[in-house]
């Protein structure tokens, strides 16, 4: 499915479309479970030789060609809760509607190694997609949903939880789920997006 002349591609014309994957900046953050789009944006610059370096939007970005798609790949360096910030700069500059701006995060409402493709769709209550939502002003943008576990039990504290590591017992599936979910983007880039749903969602 990928593309074996990526390295060999420049971007040209205007990018088509914005994928962020979400997190905290910090390095002791990194393998956190809030940090999963992150991951999965690192593994998709690994998959396709590109870095995400370049300083722009309050985040780190590349400008890079997947399966000849023009694609501004984006970790925003504002913490969680202010992604929104970025996302909404980047989106006016290149004047890309919500329909192609794809959101990679973290859900605990799915087990490790399930990944969730939606349309569109609430904040349900993660503060990274409700900052997103109210900068952009709406919830038309695509999104992929990975799995970072339920709490330990009703009492633990969230915040707690989003922000521990995981185990190492869970990083079969969440490399797998990872992998998924770059081969669900290429899907969703080519316009495919039931096909993505259909083969993915879990």
């Amino acid at each position: 499915m990928f593309d074996r002349l990526q390295k060999l591609r420049k971007p040209v014309g205007t990018p088509e479309f914005l994928v962020v994957g979400l997190g905290n900046p910090e390095k002791k953050y990194t393998l956190t479970r809030h940090n999963s789009g992150f991951l999965c944006v690192d593994e998709l610059a690994e998959k396709f030789g590109f870095k995400i370096n370049k300083l722009k939007f309050k985040a780190v970005i590349a400008d890079t060609v997947i399966n000849s798609h023009r694609v501004i790949v984006m970790k925003p360096q504002t913490y969680m809760n202010n992604s929104g910030e970025a996302v909404k700069e980047a989106a006016d500059f290149y004047k890309i509607p919500p329909e192609k701006i794809i959101i990679i995060f973290d859900d605990i409402s799915l087990d490790v190694g399930k990944l969730r493709i939606k349309r569109k769709g609430t904040d349900g209550g993660h503060n990274g997609i409700k900052s997103i939502v109210g900068h952009l002003g709406s919830t038309n943008f695509p999104r992929i949903k990975l799995g970072v576990g339920k709490k330990p039990h009703p009492d633990y504290d969230l915040a707690d939880w989003v922000l521990s590591e995981f185990k190492k017992d869970e990083a079969a599936p969440l490399k797998q789920a990872i992998d998924n979910a770059c081969d669900a983007l290429v899907l969703m880039l080519d316009g495919e997006i039931d096909e993505a749903m259909n083969r993915f969602n879990s």
